[in-house]
């Protein structure tokens, strides 16, 4: 159903069950230790972080807290009051959603992230990164998108591949037509960047001409949608690529 991130330093009783009872819930946990770079292998596949705080240090928590602000992901935290004192320097408090003071019920927390994940669906929306250099655009298509999907909006290619050097969304909705960088540029820009070359993208797009298309097939997008499409139409050409990418995985 959704997959968990648990933090530890050690694989002990009490991470050990959490696994198994999380597990037994359908989910999937990855576990790492407090290393930014052991956490960034799995971080961006997750809907929920785990943290046990006893022997995390300044840079696992630094990466921490600007994850769950950057990708809005929930953050639980199990430790004692000084542990759990040492997190909120450093992650601010609005971003835990669920601090487990120790000694703790492994059957309650199993329980308590379940509960979470099933009622607060919105951590469990796909992300989109819109881009497009029309804000009037931009305001449009969130506004077609957001029930379902979690919107990111950037107003220029620049402003894309900054977000895309720390984030892995879903599916990138490009225009075509930019000043500065174009569309296909941008698309040749992340096809070259071992790091998020395989996201998605399907162009929104008001260029339709057959020398436009043609341009891009090399870069393989996803599909070619056009800005004079319905709404409801977007949406659901959006809908039936995700649909179809779930069978295909």
């Amino acid at each position: 159903m959704s997959n968990i991130l648990l933090v530890s330093e050690n694989t002990n009783f009490i991470v050990s069950s959490l696994i198994r009872l999380v597990e037994e819930q359908k989910h999937t946990v990855f576990q790492t230790s407090h290393s930014p770079i052991e956490m960034g292998k799995v971080a961006d596949k997750v809907q929920l972080i785990l943290l046990c705080a006893e022997g995390a240090g300044m840079d696992g928590l630094v990466y921490l807290k600007d994850k769950v602000i950057e990708d809005n992901l929930p953050i639980f935290v199990i430790g004692d009051a000084e542990h759990m004192e040492a997190v909120e320097e450093v992650i601010p408090r609005q971003f835990i959603k669920k601090k487990f003071l120790r000694p703790v019920n492994v059957k309650d927390i199993a329980s308590v992230i379940d509960r979470f994940l099933k009622e607060d669906t919105g951590y469990l929306k796909k992300k989109i990164l819109v881009v497009d250099d029309s804000g009037a655009m931009l305001r449009s298509v969130k506004g077609w998108l957001e029930e379902k999907y979690q919107v990111i909006l950037a107003n220029s290619g620049a402003m894309a591949i900054k977000y895309l050097a720390l984030n892995h969304p879903d599916l990138i909705l490009l225009d075509y037509e930019m000043p500065i960088c174009d569309g296909r540029q941008v698309l040749e820009m992340i096809r070259a960047e071992e790091d998020f070359a395989d996201v998605p993208v399907i162009f929104l797009t008001a260029k339709n001409d057959r020398e436009s298309v043609m341009k891009v097939s090399p870069l393989k997008p996803e599909g070619y949608l056009l800005k004079t499409m319905a709404p409801g139409q977007i949406v659901q050409a959006i809908d039936e690529f995700f649909e179809k990418q779930k069978w295909t995985m």
